[in-house]
């Protein structure tokens, strides 16, 4: 396969494509977690760069338990309290 025509993104349509606003975005590329350009005074990113950094973020199963710990003891407490 022959080489890919590159196609740039603005830092807009980055935001919207990742589903964060734009202040976050810059965060992200002054972070160097996302490679951005500046082309004079324009930042644009690659397409599939950004395609890339959305995989990377992906969630790994059995790596969220600390955001829902289990709450067996709950149940005791709620049973005591209806006596």
């Amino acid at each position: 396969m022959g080489s890919h025509e590159i196609r740039w993104l603005s830092t807009a349509e980055s935001a919207r494509r990742l589903g964060i606003t734009p202040r976050t975005l810059y965060r992200f590329i002054d972070e160097g977690q996302l490679p951005a350009y500046r082309f004079g005074r324009v930042i644009r990113l690659k397409e599939d760069e950004v395609d890339t950094f959305i995989e990377a973020c992906r969630i790994a199963p059995g790596t969220l338990e600390h955001l829902y710990p289990e709450t067996l003891g709950d149940t005791s407490i709620n049973d005591s309290s209806r006596t």
